[in-house]
């Protein structure tokens, strides 16, 4: 391994370590995503608990977080599969945050931010997956399965040489919904519009 890949690696970790649903909490004084909802730091839950802005200023964090450390790598001439290491490091960081004690999200807009320097066909293609799987079954959780199980595909079609990266970087995001899996199939998996637990 080199010594820019190592780097790049170590600083795509410690980008995807930053919380966008916990700057996000900061900013606009929400109950902390971590305590409240699905407890999960990402998007969706800070829908259920704050509201449509801050679950709108959450993504984007998540997103810009995986897309710069990527744009910074392709400009800088590293490799198809080494671009794939540089993404899996930055989701292993929004998973598994040194700042944040190693409690992440799911790390699905983190994704779909490290695909995006990939093309932006690929990126309509993704956001149109999610968009209308959610909007079917109201369940995140499966729109984020559908959306990035169909990603290898999309990328097979629009830029073939990207294709293994992208499935390693599938394989992590499916791992990491596991137990969301295990709810669905027991019925027990929260909706997008489950705000039980949101604040007035």
């Amino acid at each position: 391994m080199s010594t820019s890949l190592l780097i790049m690696l170590v600083a795509a970790y410690l980008i995807g370590s930053m919380s966008g649903a916990r700057i996000t909490s900061r900013l606009f004084n929400t109950s902390s995503p971590i305590e409240h909802g699905s407890k999960n730091p990402g998007a969706t839950n800070m829908y259920r608990i704050a509201g449509f802005k801050p679950a709108i200023c959450t993504f984007t964090i998540d997103v810009f977080k995986g897309t710069i450390p990527l744009w910074g790598a392709y400009f800088l001439g590293f490799q198809p599969l080494e671009l794939g290491l540089i993404a899996i490091s930055c989701c292993i960081g929004h998973i598994f945050p040194i700042y944040h004690k190693f409690r992440g999200g799911k790390a699905v807009a983190t994704a779909f931010g490290v695909l995006l320097p990939i093309g932006l066909e690929l990126g309509v293609a993704l956001a149109l997956t999610w968009i209308v799987t959610a909007y079917k079954t109201r369940y995140s959780s499966i729109a984020s399965i559908v959306a990035v199980s169909l990603a290898p595909l999309f990328v097979w079609l629009l830029k073939p040489k990207y294709t293994y990266a992208v499935c390693m970087l599938t394989a992590l995001i499916i791992i990491r919904h596991i137990p969301n899996i295990k709810r669905l199939l027991q019925g027990c998996e929260p909706t997008i519009d489950n705000k039980r637990e949101r604040n007035s």
